[in-house]
């Protein structure tokens, strides 16, 4: 009964925050409306959203993969998918609509991030996503021909995916549908699991959109034309290609645009791991500024504290804007990022438009992994530092565990979490159910999540109802977000809100915090937010920020010059 309700629920604040005026069953006609402003994609790129809704139901005629021989080199699997390119013009499908993917083995595992430094030159869009390392059942094992077997993680399993132009992209400035989620859907199928949509959404698609983050729309998903796709132990190269006659992109154009997307690619891959940028911060602004955000934190204090009030959490969040003396390649950000011991307890992963900043981050936590029916969540909340010995580590770490502040932060992110799966899900279990999870830098409380779902559809349900999780917005979340909306001066964007990629089978969604928007020649705007509940201090909580920003910072060994 209270699963039910709870659902009830669920489904009424999914249709206020994913689409005010559309629900799941809807059966309406009406065609998605596609604002451009200033954004101009590619002539040739489709935008799968531009369909009615009723087109979005069927998938595509033709989803297929096909696979080549293993080659030695990437100029090698270059030259082998140019021809099967080739060929497959020369004997164009029969179909109206659809999706292939040609993919050659490269025999050396080649670094996706290397790859797509390489890709530099080029203004079309880019993705890159890499999953937690300690994650076993994250990504499909994939075989020698690049087949998803479903087998244990361990040879030859998915370490990161590196894309760039749009075979088809999705794109809308409404919030997102239960209709663009099928529109999704439609071009992809279990029978090819790496055909997959990478991309992020926006966490509050009813605020006020800035401009540097309306290239991104309020969702922003894209299958890449070419990706690099790394492995343990060996790689892939593959192209795909879409098409759509009902979406004014036929074959002939679908395959032109392909092709020129192959005759810009660089096959020459250079080795970053040491690679240091040689710049320094010529200057950082917070917004707000310190004396602005304890304003915020005590009027957030006095809403928790009323009598009448149901707010008990709400997390706010800083915008810091960095500028550098030279520009800093995204790519550059992400592979000093990936240094240390984060790179294996956290998502990497990169979003940008054609013609947009680049939205990249790295962050330890999981929104949810759908594998089949199979989903799992978890609850992340309250940071500390960590010791500089292993005396103070553990010192900290029982600090964090008997704090009761922490605990009533984390208890409303577990619980919370709990009980929108059981609005949707069955069996599930919540194991651990407080623990510590220790990055480089700081150490969290921490709990694990699953269930099954009842059928596949649900995984739009998963979404929306786990967006936004209390420990990015708050509690209760609508009174969080209405407060979060009246009260912070930046536009989040997608900072804290989805990123991640859908699949045929599988689907996996980080939560997009300790992230960053990078622009070139402004600089980068650096993320960070902190849950305010009952006893929250606002100078703790401002340091609590500095703390979380520092990755960046620290890790590309920027320092403010001496005067």
């Amino acid at each position: 009964m209270a699963a039910s309700a709870a659902g009830a629920a669920s489904g009424q604040f999914l249709t206020r925050l994913i689409h005010p005026n559309q629900s799941k069953c809807s059966s309406s006609s009406q065609t998605l409306r596609f604002f451009r402003r200033r954004y101009q994609p590619c002539i040739m790129s489709m935008n799968g959203c531009k369909g009615s809704d009723q087109a979005g139901l069927f998938p595509v005629e033709t989803i297929e993969t096909r696979s080549l021989s293993p080659v030695p080199s990437p100029a090698l699997a270059m030259d082998s998918l140019k021809a099967a390119i080739y060929q497959l013009k020369s004997e164009p499908p029969a179909s109206a609509s659809g999706i292939i993917r040609l993919q050659v083995p490269i025999q050396q595992q080649i670094d996706a991030i290397d790859w797509l430094h390489a890709q530099n030159n080029l203004l079309l869009s880019r993705c890159f996503f890499s999953s937690r390392s300690d994650s076993s059942d994250v990504f499909q094992s994939v075989d020698r021909n690049g087949n998803g077997n479903g087998s244990p993680k361990g040879a030859n399993s998915m370490v990161s995916v590196a894309g760039v132009g749009s075979a088809v992209f999705f794109r809308r400035m409404g919030p997102f549908s239960y209709s663009d989620w099928k529109s999704i859907r439609r071009f992809l199928s279990a029978t090819s699991p790496l055909i997959r949509a990478y991309g992020g959404i926006r966490f509050d698609a009813r605020s006020n959109m800035s401009s540097e983050w309306e290239r991104f729309g309020s969702f922003y998903f894209m299958v890449p034309q070419v990706e690099l796709d790394e492995l343990e132990g060996n790689s892939m190269l593959a192209t795909t290609v879409a098409w759509d006659e009902s979406l004014s992109l036929p074959w002939e154009m679908a395959i032109d645009a392909l092709q020129a997307t192959m005759r810009q690619l660089s096959s020459f891959v250079v080795n970053m791991r040491n690679e240091r940028p040689k710049t320094f911060i010529v200057s950082k602004t917070d917004v707000p500024s310190k004396k602005y955000w304890e304003l915020a934190v005590n009027r957030s204090l006095q809403q928790i504290e009323r009598s009448n009030s149901e707010l008990t959490k709400v997390v706010l969040a800083r915008s810091s804007r960095v500028v550098t003396a030279n520009d800093i390649a995204p790519t550059t950000w992400l592979t000093c990022l990936q240094v240390g011991k984060d790179k294996d307890n956290a998502y990497q992963f990169c979003l940008q438009p054609p013609n947009a900043p680049a939205f990249i981050g790295n962050t330890p936590e999981r929104l949810f992994h759908r594998k089949c029916l199979r989903v799992s969540s978890e609850a992340l909340a309250g940071t500390r530092a960590r010791g500089g010995s292993m005396a103070q580590d553990l010192q900290v770490e029982l600090d964090l565990l008997s704090s009761p502040k922490d605990h009533l932060e984390f208890t409303i992110v577990r619980e919370s979490i709990r009980k929108k799966l059981e609005a949707v899900c069955s069996g599930v279990m919540v194991e651990p159910k407080k623990v510590i999870k220790k990055l480089r830098r700081v150490q969290h409380l921490y709990a694990q999540l699953t269930g099954r779902l009842k059928c596949e559809d649900d995984e739009f349900d998963i979404l929306a109802s786990l967006h936004p999780t209390p420990a990015v917005c708050g509690s209760p979340r609508e009174e969080a977000r209405v407060f979060i909306a009246e009260n912070e001066v930046f536009d989040r964007g997608m900072y804290a809100g989805p990123v991640g990629w859908f699949g045929g089978g599988e689907s996996e969604f980080a939560v997009g915090i300790r992230s960053a928007l990078v622009e070139k020649g402004l600089g980068a705007l650096m993320y960070a937010g902190t849950g305010i509940v009952k006893g929250s201090n606002p100078s703790l909580e401002w340091d609590e920020l500095e703390l979380k920003i520092s990755q960046f910072i620290k890790l590309l060994k920027l320092e403010v010059p001496q005067r």
